[in-house]
């Protein structure tokens, strides 16, 4: 029962694991929240960060959860060995997805491009800033230029496209974040650090993306 009144049948085959695996159930999940929701509305969701990552190809290891970004504030879910954690975004309306195909149906997954922004956005659920760079440059060749364009112009998160500008170029995909550049310059941004919470001394400040660098970046190999 991963919340009370939603109930899961587990099946022989993954009586171990303790549950279904979440892509076969989250939709249903979802829906029940929807139902309980006080203004008996569809919680708008879909699955994003290391998760979306991970559908493309671009993690190195399976995360241990699956990561979703839903409309509202929702509590982690854990049956057994699954886990489920959630993160809140309020704008939902600026969202780019698609629908891919489960044993239960279609779950709505952060497009290659929304992808990339949400593991800089939410950079607690990605992990630490080498993490984030390393699965940036694995996800690099499914992203497209004016996707990224696309996105920045809908989401409006300076911040965030700065810091995601600066660690594309810094991976060597610079190419990528040439439209980004433009953005930030059109938005008259004030500078950022790139990790905001770290004590780690500033070692330069670039002009371009108006980010202090406050941390050494390493893709994992």
């Amino acid at each position: 029962m991963p919340r009370r009144g939603f109930y899961l049948v587990i099946d022989a085959e993954h009586r171990e694991l303790g549950a279904q695996p979440p892509f076969a159930w989250i939709d249903d999940l979802m829906r029940f929240h929807s139902e309980r929701s006080e203004r008996s509305e569809r919680v708008p969701y879909y699955v994003g960060l290391l998760s979306a990552a991970a559908l493309y190809g671009a993690a190195q290891q399976q995360p241990q959860e699956l990561q979703v970004v839903a409309g509202s504030v929702l509590r982690p879910v854990t049956v057994g060995r699954v886990r489920i954690r959630f993160f809140f975004r309020r704008r939902m309306d600026v969202i780019v997805t698609e629908q891919v195909k489960t044993s239960s149906g279609y779950v709505p997954v952060s497009t290659p491009e929304m992808t990339a922004f949400d593991l800089v956005r939410y950079r607690k659920g990605a992990g630490s800033i080498d993490h984030i760079a390393t699965v940036l440059a694995e996800l690099a060749e499914r992203l497209d230029a004016k996707k990224l364009l696309a996105v920045a112009e809908k989401t409006e998160e300076l911040p965030v496209i700065q810091r995601l500008g600066y660690l594309l170029e810094r991976i060597g995909h610079g190419e990528l974040a040439r439209e980004l550049a433009d953005v930030v310059r059109a938005g008259k941004p004030r500078t950022i650090r790139l990790e905001p919470k770290s004590a780690e001394e500033v070692s330069a400040r670039d002009a371009k993306w108006h980010v202090l660098v406050n941390a050494t970046i390493e893709v994992e190999a």
